[in-house]
């Protein structure tokens, strides 16, 4: 798609992988690679598989730009958080393969997906906003909540706790772990299994079941995008 998101094709799957340097940071480029790819997808109706580097699915958005003034990060997380809405409502099914760490808006990709797999390992999982001085947007919050096991939200959210892969299940980020080694195999599976279903029923029943949460963080994104987001370093 570019040079930071790389899309197969398959007989009945895709993989989008993302590669943006060590930590598999989320820049604009990124996402619009990750929108193209799912773009393609869509119109040749394939299930979708999105994994990262070995050790890390992302370490979440880009600090360059975060960094750069308020205005670069509240477009930046903006555009993310309408990536995580439009993963959430998208017709085919999306299985995250997660291959290590899982950071920040790493964690929200878990978050947006349908099944999420984790490789098994010494990974941190999580949203650090708190810990670097973000104080979470509501986009995120929506998205954690929609998402997250109850009681798990308020530590993950407003304490910033990480998790390994194990407890990152019970949290709600992953719905199964599986050696380094068959993490790829294992989604092609899922993948496989996923395409036998009904898609026209799948896309119908997911934007019912999901609608509250969908107009929600819909919302959400709209008064983030008003300039309610805040960084205090």
């Amino acid at each position: 798609m570019n040079d930071f998101v790389e899309y197969k094709s398959e007989e009945n799957y895709a993989i989008i992988t993302i590669n943006n340097g060590k930590v598999n940071a989320i820049s604009h480029e990124v996402i619009d690679g990750i929108n193209q790819a799912l773009d393609t997808a869509e119109k040749d109706k394939k299930v979708v598989i999105i994994t990262g580097q070995p050790g890390i699915l992302s370490g979440g958005y880009d600090l360059k730009v975060m960094t750069k003034s308020m205005d670069d990060a509240l477009k930046l997380t903006t555009k993310g958080s309408k990536l995580s809405l439009r993963m959430l409502s998208f017709p085919m099914p999306i299985i995250m393969a997660c291959p290590g760490h899982a950071v920040a808006k790493g964690a929200f990709l878990l978050l947006s997906s349908d099944y999420r797999l984790g490789a098994e390992g010494d990974f941190k999982i999580g949203l650090n906003e708190v810990i670097i001085g973000m104080t979470m947007h509501y986009a995120g919050i929506e998205i954690a909540k929609g998402r997250l096991a109850p009681v798990y939200l308020e530590r993950s959210v407003n304490n910033a706790e990480m998790y390994n892969p194990t407890d990152a299940v019970t949290a709600g980020f992953l719905d199964k772990t599986v050696p380094a080694a068959h993490l790829l195999p294992t989604a092609i599976k899922i993948a496989e299994m996923f395409s036998k279903l009904n898609l026209k029923a799948h896309a119908a029943t997911k934007l019912k079941l999901r609608k509250p949460y969908l107009e929600s963080l819909a919302k959400a994104i709209d008064l983030d995008a008003s300039g309610a987001i805040s960084i205090n370093n």
